[in-house]
C-alpha cells in the first residue's frame, strides 16, 4: 500500500540514519534492545497514577456531584467497572486492541495475545525511539488502566438512573465493540525498532533485488498500522480514544435512558462538593501518569508532557472561574474543578506535541467552550447529561484533538512531529493542512463510530436486562434499590 505522507517522510529519514547505523555495526540490527530500569519504573508508576484517577479519583469526583441517596451506587459502579474491565483486558482486550489483526489489522487487533499468550516477564514492547523497549507487562498494565477509566467516564452522563446490571453489561459490550477497535485505530503504530532494522538491511543490501526486498519490508511495517494512525492522526494520550469516545457514548446514553425524575423541576444539587474537590485533585495528580506516561519512556518528551499537563490545567481552571465570575457574579468551587478537568481533557492529545505556551492558550480557550455547552447548549437542547460528560469530555476532547494539529506546529512552539512514531531526529516536515485533515478525520470517525455503536448497545442492554429502575426505586435511590446499603448512616 502507499504510505501516508507522514509515514513516507519517516521511512525516508529513517533510511538516511540507517546508513550510519549500518556503518557502525547496527546497534539495532537483530531488534534486541534491553529495557531501561528508569523507563520501567516510570511506566509502573504511571500505571498506579492512572488507576488512582479511576479509584478513588473519578469515583469521588462523580460521587460528590450526585445526591446522597446515589453516592454508594456511583462508587460501586466505578469500582465494579474497573474490576470488570481489568479481567476483560487480560483475557482478550489487550489482544483486540494491540494484537495482530492480520488482514483486518487496520481496524482491530487479533487473537494472537488471547489470555496473554506470549506475554511473559522476558517479553518486551517497543516505545517510540529506536533501541528502546519496556517490559511488555509494563505496557500491558499501563494500557489496562486506560481501558478501565474510559467506560467509567461514561456513567456520569446517566448518573442516578441506570440499573447496576445494565451498567455492567453495557460496559462489557462497549469496551469490546467500541473501545478496543478505536484504541487500535489510533495507537496501533509501527515498531520503530523493526523499521530501523529493515532500513539497516536496505542500507547494506548488495544488489537491487535485496534492496527491493528490504524496501518492501519497510513499506509493510510502516503500513500495517491502525487506519487513523496511518492517516497521521496525533493523539498523545487519549483525546479521541478516551474522551471523545466516552463523551459521545455518554450523550447517547443520557438521551436513550431519559431524564432523571424531577429534572428541571426539583433541586438536584451535588451533595458534597468537598468530596468532588478531593476527586478532582486526585484526577489532576493522576493525570501526570496518564499524559506523561504515554511517552512510554522517561526522557525530555515525558517532561514536556508533564509540564503541559500542569500549565494547561491551571489555565483552564482560572479561565472557567473568571468567565463564570463575569457571567454569574460569583466564582464557584464547582466551576474551578470542572475547568481543571476540561483543561486536563483538552491537553491530553496535545501533551507531548505542543509547547507550554501553546498549552496555556489551549487551557484558557477550552473552558469557555465547555462552559457554553454545559450552561447554554444543554439547556436549549434539553438532554440530561447529569455530570456533564459530553460538555466537558467530548467537547473538551474535540477542542484538544483539533488544537493538537495546530499546536504541534513549530511556529506555535510545538515539536513539529508529523507521525505518532515520534522520533525527534527522524520527524518529517510539518504540514498544517494535512495534519488538520488527519485530526478532523479522527474526530469525526470517533464520533460516528462510538455514537452509533453505543446507541445500538444501549438498545441491546435494554432488551436483555432493562436500562432503568422503576420510578419508585429511582426516587428511593440506587444505593438501597441496587445495593441494599447507604453511603452514609447518620
Amino acid at each position: 500500500m502507499k504510505l501516508p505522507s507522514s509515514r513516507s517522510a519517516f521511512a525516508a529519514s529513517t533510511l538516511a540514519g540507517a546508513a550510519l547505523v549500518a556503518m557502525a555495526g547496527s546497534a539495532f540490527a537483530g531488534n534486541d534492545p534491553t529495557p531501561n530500569p528508569g523507563d520501567t519504573a516510570w511506566m509502573l508508576t504511571s500505571s498506579l497514577l492512572v488507576l488512582m484517577m479511576s479509584i478513588p479519583g473519578l469515583a469521588l469526583f462523580y460521587g460528590g456531584l450526585v445526591r446522597t441517596k446515589n453516592m454508594a451506587a456511583v462508587l460501586s459502579q466505578t469500582f465494579a467497572i474497573v474490576s470488570l474491565v481489568g479481567v476483560i483486558w487480560a483475557v482478550y482486550g489487550y489482544s483486540f486492541a494491540f494484537g495482530d489483526g492480520g488482514s483486518l489489522n487496520h481496524y482491530v487487533g487479533g487473537f494472537n495475545k488471547l489470555f496473554l499468550k506470549g506475554v511473559t516477564g522476558a517479553a518486551n514492547a517497543p516505545t517510540f525511539t529506536p533501541g528502546h523497549v519496556i517490559p511488555e507487562f509494563a505496557f500491558f498494565v499501563f494500557q489496562m488502566t486506560f481501558a478501565m477509566i474510559t467506560p467509567a467516564l461514561i456513567i456520569g452522563a446517566f448518573a442516578e438512573r441506570m440499573k447496576f446490571s445494565a451498567v455492567l453489561l453495557f460496559t462489557a459490550l462497549w469496551v469490546t465493540f467500541i473501545y478496543f477497535p478505536v484504541a487500535h485505530w489510533v495507537w496501533g503504530v509501527a515498531d520503530p525498532n523493526a523499521l530501523v532494522d529493515a532500513a539497516t538491511q536496505l542500507a547494506a543490501a548488495p544488489d537491487e533485488a535485496a534492496k527491493a526486498a528490504a524496501q518492501a519490508k519497510i513499506d509493510e511495517i510502516a503500513g500495517n498500522v491502525g487506519w487513523l494512525a496511518g492517516k497521521g492522526a496525533l493523539d498523545f494520550a487519549g483525546g479521541t480514544v478516551v474522551h471523545i469516545n466516552a463523551g459521545i457514548a455518554g450523550l447517547v446514553g443520557a438521551i436513550v435512558v431519559g431524564k432523571r425524575i424531577g429534572y428541571g423541576k426539583e433541586a438536584l444539587a451535588p451533595h458534597s462538593l468537598t468530596l468532588s474537590m478531593v476527586g478532582a485533585s486526585l484526577l489532576w495528580v493522576g493525570w501526570f501518569g496518564f499524559n506523561a506516561g504515554s511517552n512510554l519512556e522517561a526522557n525530555g518528551t515525558t517532561a514536556l508532557a508533564f509540564v503541559n499537563t500542569m500549565v494547561a490545567t491551571a489555565a483552564a481552571a482560572l479561565s472557567w472561574m473568571i468567565v463564570e465570575w463575569l457571567i454569574k457574579g460569583k466564582p464557584s468551587l464547582l466551576g474551578l474543578i470542572t475547568g481543571a478537568v476540561a483543561g486536563l481533557v483538552a491537553v491530553t492529545p496535545a501533551s507531548g506535541f505542543a509547547g507550554p505556551m501553546g498549552s496555556i492558550v489551549l487551557g484558557l480557550a477550552v473552558s469557555p467552550i465547555c462552559l457554553f455547552f454545559v450552561d447554554v447548549i444543554k439547556k436549549k437542547v434539553g438532554y440530561d447529561d447529569a455530570l456533564d460528560v459530553f460538555g466537558v469530555h467530548c467537547i473538551g476532547g474535540i477542542t484538544g484533538a483539533l488544537a493538537t494539529g495546530l499546536l504541534v506546529n513549530p511556529d506555535f512552539g510545538g515539536v513539529g512531529i508529523t507521525d505518532y512514531t515520534n522520533l525527534e531526529s527522524y520527524a518529517g516536515t510539518y504540514d498544517m493542512v494535512a495534519q488538520m485533515k488527519a485530526q478532523g478525520t479522527a474526530v469525526v470517525a470517533t464520533l460516528l463510530f462510538s455514537g452509533i455503536g453505543s446507541a445500538i448497545l444501549y438498545k441491546v442492554v435494554d432488551l436483555v436486562v432493562g436500562l432503568r429502575p422503576a420510578p419508585d426505586q429511582e426516587r428511593e435511590g440506587l444505593d438501597i434499590t441496587d445495593h441494599g446499603e447507604r453511603a452514609y448512616n447518620y
